[in-house]
């Protein structure tokens, strides 16, 4: 179901929303170096103070080891927010700041810098566009796509967006193996497969560096689990912010920019500690209006202007209820669960 081609008169109405949220936006687009260089300190050093705990407890029990991989987990997600900030060039004034940072962080959240900026642009510029699916984001078919499929095809995608795979063995395999080979768009640019093989070069050196004061295997199991912690966390919330009862998905003609922030981005209304250690992501629609507000500015332009705050909203429990949510039903234009199909196949 394909819209009409924009008319003059759509076009004009188009840009005139643009210079509207550009003009409430410009206020907080601005970061403040204390703000930013505060953030990497109360990131990183409780960080490192909990790694430091949880090679310590390798003497007590790995229970406990893996108790502290939790919190360690959401710092390297926080730590992780602050790379992200800097891949959109908001963290600092200085792009050379933000790229130094951005490739040091690289090294902790084994995210290759360069490749993922480029991939999480071209997901800023197409999200919610049913033309444009594929990059930077979880794969979602329309029923029409589904019902298509072979057999084996549909088995593969109902595998793919069953919960153990999206939350489970999905992060692993994005942090432990995408990101070391550069699967997927991209793959053939000399700048892309430099920022992989540079980050994978500086991991392997921290590595050894670090096997210098102990043991491999100690390091192994005190990081391994912080790492598959924080990829879960990290694709629960992208998963969250884009997949929702109510979230809009549209085709080329009818896709624009401002509307994908605001029907295709949840406001996902976490407490206000979570918020923090999450990096205020999941004010996720201020986030895909203006890329360039730092993350700790986020909350306050939600909260300054009314029109923010009539996006959905998805609390922590309700947020559960979108696990089973898996193909885009284009004639009613909702998400739609797998035992809904039946209608269709009517």
């Amino acid at each position: 179901m394909c819209a009409s081609t924009p008319t003059p008169a759509d076009i004009q109405a188009r840009k005139q929303v643009a210079r509207r949220w550009a003009q409430q936006l410009a206020a907080y687009k601005q970061p403040v170096l204390h703000r930013s260089v505060g953030q990497i300190g109360t990131t990183l050093l409780p960080l490192a103070g909990i790694v430091v705990l949880m090679g310590l407890s390798l003497e007590v029990g790995y229970w406990l080891t893996l108790l502290l991989a939790v919190p360690a987990a959401f710092f390297l997600v926080r730590a992780f927010i602050l790379q992200h900030d800097c891949g959109h060039g908001s963290l600092f004034k200085s792009g050379r700041a933000n790229d130094i940072l951005g490739r040091c962080l690289a090294v902790l959240t084994m995210t290759p810098y360069g490749y993922w900026k480029r991939e999480h642009a071209i997901h800023h510029a197409t999200s919610g566009n049913l033309e444009k699916r594929g990059v930077g984001d979880i794969t979602t078919l329309t029923v029409r796509e589904y019902l298509a499929l072979s057999r084996w095809g549909r088995l593969r995608y109902r595998a793919y967006r069953h919960p153990i795979v999206l939350f489970g063995i999905g992060p692993a395999f994005m942090f432990l193996i995408r990101h070391r080979i550069a699967i997927g768009d991209g793959t053939n640019d000399r700048a892309a497969w430099t920022s992989v093989l540079g980050t994978n070069g500086a991991i392997l050196l921290a590595f050894l560096v670090a096997t210098l004061a102990f043991e491999p295997l100690a390091i192994l199991m005190v990081w391994g689990p912080v790492i598959l912690f924080a990829a879960t966390i990290g694709i629960w919330m992208f998963y969250v912010q884009h997949q929702f009862e109510g979230v809009q998905w549209h085709h080329e003609e009818e896709w624009d920019f401002h509307g994908a922030a605001l029907d295709g981005c949840s406001f996902y209304d976490l407490p206000r500690w979570l918020h923090w250690l999450t990096g205020y992501i999941g004010y996720h629609h201020v986030h895909h209006l203006s890329s360039k507000i730092p993350n700790y500015r986020l909350r306050d332009c939600h909260l300054s202007i009314p029109d923010l705050q009539r996006v959905r909203s998805l609390g922590l429990f309700e947020s559960l209820k979108t696990v089973s949510l898996a193909l885009w039903d284009e004639d009613n234009r909702r998400m739609i669960r797998f035992g809904e199909l039946r209608h269709h196949m009517a």
